[in-house]
């Protein structure tokens, strides 16, 4: 495979030279998962071009994948939803494929402000998926949710489960599913493979990246955190009257690592076949919130003060993978447990 890759910085001006190594284009990059995804994509022998409008991260991170894996990504400082932009950096840099991960992503902010959701979300990826069909038939991995399923039927959630959301980030999702869906009808060679997250914790084991949001933190990992280093004084539980072990909603938490692993997969399918391929990404064990903050607790070595308060809108009960398909169609199976989780998770909220 032939891509294309700069002999200098993206801002030198200079023209850019094919390379042996292939190129993926990996939007919110310096993101979460984004920036944990640049590590083993490198590690795997890609080269990697990050584009991302760092409005939730910082440039900083991509020192920080530097020192874990020895090369800085190329970078861009664009925002997916700027057309003129995206054409230029794709035309520029001619990537094999693209993994997109740039958007917002809180359930509770989506119920507040769904235009913002629906303007980053589906604007978004329509714009990359736009610049990427101009070097022909595209080649992307996407970043869904699995709260594409809304309520679940049944238990653990398989991928041919109907498809509710119940927020206007998972309505997000679902659009962008759905027009990727369309854009392989329509194209024999399109190649797109759609992972649906569970909910991602954890950091990288050495420390040097995790979830660092700017403001507050709207999940769950990084206010544990906060809460465990003293910055914060408790946590807010969102509920503890559902129908689960504890009242506390259960969810199937999996490490970014594991995640992230399974994106090298993902691009490795993508640019072997082309084709519409959906999988769920999680452990298929539920932890309710509770079950996480004792973990947490066990992690950074004392208890954590919480405080039960009402429902959040748009939170479902209890849902957890089943990742069948994911072990079939990309040989892949979550690796790590929730004491790993925790514990890398606080070895980099305690260095940060």
């Amino acid at each position: 495979m032939i891509a294309a890759r700069a002999t200098q910085g993206p801002d030198s001006g200079l023209a850019f030279q094919p390379t042996a190594t292939p190129l993926i284009l990996v939007s919110g990059g310096t993101g979460y998962i984004g920036s944990h995804t640049c590590v083993c994509l490198q590690d795997a022998g890609f080269s990697v071009l990050v584009v991302d409008n760092l409005s939730n991260s910082s440039e900083d991170v991509l020192s920080a994948i530097a020192a874990i894996s020895g090369r800085r990504p190329l970078f861009e400082h664009a925002d997916v939803r700027d057309a003129a932009a995206m054409n230029a950096i794709v035309d520029r840099y001619q990537p094999l494929a693209a993994i997109h991960f740039a958007g917002v992503k809180s359930v509770a902010e989506s119920v507040r402000e769904p235009v913002m959701y629906y303007d980053n979300n589906v604007s978004g990826s329509l714009t990359l998926l736009a610049a990427m069909t101009r070097q022909g038939p595209p080649c992307l991995v996407f970043s869904s949710s699995a709260t594409v399923y809304g309520e679940p039927d049944a238990l653990p959630l398989q991928e041919g489960h109907p498809l509710r959301p119940e927020s206007a980030y998972g309505r997000s999702k679902m659009m962008v599913e759905l027009i990727l869906a369309d854009v392989c009808a329509a194209d024999a060679d399109a190649s797109v493979v759609t992972l649906r997250y569970f909910n991602p914790v954890g950091a990288h084991p050495g420390g040097g990246l995790g979830e660092s949001p700017l403001g507050v933190p709207e999940n769950l990992m990084p206010y544990l955190g906060r809460v465990a280093s003293g910055e914060t004084a408790l946590l807010r539980v969102f509920g503890d009257d559902y129908p689960t072990c504890d009242g506390t909603c259960v969810r199937d938490y999996v490490h970014v690592m594991d995640l992230a692993e399974a994106h090298v997969a993902a691009v490795r399918l993508a640019l072997q076949a082309p084709g519409l391929r959906v999988a769920n990404l999680g452990t298929g064990v539920g932890v309710s919130v509770l079950g996480l903050v004792r973990a947490y607790a066990a992690a950074c070595g004392h208890p954590l003060a919480y405080q039960v308060v009402a429902r959040r809108a748009g939170d479902v009960a209890c849902y957890y993978a089943d990742p069948t398909r994911a072990a079939a169609l990309l040989g892949w199976t979550a690796q790590r447990d929730i004491h790993e989780m925790c514990g890398d998770a606080w070895r980099f909220a305690s260095t940060v």
